[in-house]
């Protein structure tokens, strides 16, 4: 296959480049918000459709699943067909998925629709950053770009229970569909006028057995760990799911291993800076999708709130989240990604500690205080990961460096919630708290994890270097 080198297009006005970021955060927010909002309205959708309890389980795990598996290869494909487009495609797609779920006649119905809506996530979430990163070629104006797409990304995750809370409120559990159409219709609307189209600078082989192996590890861990707490870790199924991934992994390795343009440089991971940003990545999405699980069930099943009031709840982590997340990027443009990164896992250690003694009549601005240290650590931790991934790359490879931080959130998030979920499986109203305890020690320790990974971030001087210092060292 011969190569075929694109021009890069000119790079837009300092207007033009913030208007393509806001565009990027509507769909950043549409896929974080997705992630988190239906939660609240599961006891609804139960009653209106006759879903059973796992039946209600995959109308939540059919998104993430879905959007996990595929956000390498909706990546990769976006580097070489055109960001734009691809991006354009995952709008169309999540749009027409939404609607598919406010008609859903059934659950199985419902759950196919979510599927698919995770299909358009996947085009939304790496390639919008891809995007931002290709629109904003100086490093410092890059970080506090990216500061502002990931404090969009962690409101929209944060703030999903007090919207889906809101909806339910004065309408049925269909409008948590609905409100998406809108959106989608702006954000396309807005794409096609001021988005510019961007693709790596020279087309590159598709690596099709490597996507379709590295499919099916994510797909086969994800699946084992959202179906651990039902079906027991040592069940026969849960094996099969064990010894399934290893062979996958065994089989991916190989391939990319062997492959001149591999969809991943598994190289890449011997390196303490990516391996450690991926790592934090992980960390800090369970720590937010434990916070999230067990503040809903403590606040509705302990405390007797309604989904509104418990969505409320987080307000403090979504505001901590909000604040500090642009703080964080410029922080990073003027230092480095370590500073920030101590401050995240100070935060929230502190936040997790806070709770760690949890029973049934804590006060209420006890709670307050350590969700606003849990979003506060939160807001300070995405932009210095998120950009110490993407400039471990190559620029051309942008597509795939946020898929990458992409996937270990998604990864992180099923973690969490199966840690959490099966710490408190078959607890009672009274019980709850104290079963609960475990799991804040974990997003204490999801902090700690955060303070090692700072310490193998690079320096400032490096930092601002930016991809041109990646690429020296990668020989690209």
């Amino acid at each position: 296959m011969v190569a075929t080198a694109h021009p890069l297009p000119l790079a837009p006005s300092a207007r033009g480049r913030w208007t393509v970021l806001a565009v990027c955060c509507l769909s950043m927010f549409l896929v974080g918000l997705d992630t988190t909002v239906v939660n609240v309205g599961l006891p609804a959708i139960g009653r209106g459709l006759g879903a059973d309890t796992r039946g209600l389980e995959w109308i939540v795990d059919a998104y993430t699943l879905v959007l996990a598996a595929l956000l390498i290869s909706s990546g990769a494909l976006a580097d070489r067909f055109g960001r734009r487009r691809v991006f354009q495609w995952g709008l169309v797609v999540f749009g027409a998925a939404s609607l598919l779920c406010a008609f859903a006649p059934s659950a199985g119905v419902l759950v196919a629709a979510r599927a698919l809506q995770g299909v358009g996530g996947s085009m939304l979430s790496p390639v919008a950053l891809a995007i931002v990163v290709n629109a904003m070629p100086d490093p410092k104006e890059r970080a506090r770009a990216i500061g502002v797409w990931a404090s969009v990304f962690g409101l929209s995750m944060a703030a999903g229970p007090v919207v889906g809370g809101a909806l339910l409120a004065g309408l049925d559990w269909r409008a948590l569909f609905w409100i998406n159409v809108p959106v989608v219709a702006v954000a396309l609307l807005l794409s096609a006028v001021y988005v510019p189209e961007s693709r790596a600078p020279r087309a590159r082989r598709l690596d099709l057995p490597g996507q379709v192996l590295l499919t099916v590890v994510l797909a086969t861990v994800v699946g084992v760990l959202i179906e651990g707490p039902r079906i027991g870790w040592t069940s026969p199924a849960a094996l099969a799911g064990y010894a399934g991934a290893v062979v996958a992994a065994a089989g991916f390795v190989r391939v990319e291993t062997r492959r001149p343009e591999p969809l991943m440089d598994l190289r890449l991971f011997g390196r303490p800076v990516f391996s450690g940003a991926v790592v934090g990545a992980v960390a800090v999405f369970v720590a937010l999708s434990v916070t999230l699980l067990l503040n809903t069930l403590y606040l509705q099943q302990t405390r007797g709130w309604a989904p509104l009031a418990a969505g409320a709840a987080t307000l403090p982590l979504a505001v901590g989240a909000t604040l500090c997340a642009p703080w964080s990027g410029r922080m990073v443009g003027r230092t480095g990604p370590r500073p920030p990164l101590l401050l995240a896992g100070g935060f929230l250690t502190a936040g997790g500690l806070l709770l760690v003694g949890l029973t049934p009549h804590t006060p209420v601005p006890l709670l307050l205080a350590a969700y606003l240290l849990i979003g506060i650590g939160f807001g300070f931790a995405n932009a210095p990961i998120t950009n110490t991934a993407v400039n471990g790359l190559p620029p051309a490879r942008a597509g795939v460096a946020g898929a990458i931080t992409s996937t270990a959130r998604q990864l992180g998030s099923a973690l969490g919630i199966a840690l959490a979920g099966g710490l408190v499986a078959g607890a009672s109203p009274t019980g709850l708290a104290q079963a609960s305890r475990p799991g804040w020690f974990l997003v204490a320790a999801c902090g700690v994890v955060l303070l090692f990974v700072a310490r193998v971030s690079r320096p400032k001087e490096e930092a601002a270097a930016g991809p041109a210092s990646a690429r020296q060292r990668s020989g690209g």
